[in-house]
């Protein structure tokens, strides 16, 4: 199991210069896990794809649902104190430190391309293309 983030899935899902990486990970590791928050982020990056027509508003829908199959939200809610302490230590948004904070309360990583995210936490994050080398 692994936590990802909004921009992993959008790789994954999008047509991107990283869908093949994205594509790795899900291979190495199908057992993807976010909070909740990751739906609403989701849903805002295809509405800017669709307005900037990389994407038809159907297909944006099918997307949507394809999410929906590859990431779990375990049940319970995020713990805003310790969210709203990890951005106040780390300078990272909230929205971030809620994928952080899953991650440490699950024990797996987060797999990331966010540099900020990267460097505020490497005990936690882990770069995609360094999880794929791993073993």
């Amino acid at each position: 199991m692994i936590a990802v983030d909004t921009n992993l899935l959008a790789y994954l899902l999008l047509p991107t210069l990283h869908a093949a990486q994205a594509d790795a990970i899900l291979l190495k590791d199908p057992d993807w896990i976010a909070p909740a928050l990751i739906h609403s982020e989701f849903r805002n990056v295809l509405v800017g794809a669709v307005r900037r027509r990389d994407v038809e508003p159907h297909d944006a829908g099918v997307l949507l649902d394809r999410a929906v199959e590859v990431i779990t939200v375990p049940e319970g809610r995020v713990n805003g104190q310790a969210v709203l302490s990890l951005a106040l230590d780390s300078g990272c948004s909230a929205y971030d430190c809620e994928f952080v904070w899953l991650a440490r309360d699950l024990r797996v990583p987060l797999v990331t391309t966010d540099r900020q995210v990267l460097g505020a936490f490497p005990d936690t994050a882990v770069a995609t293309d360094v999880f794929l080398k791993t073993g």
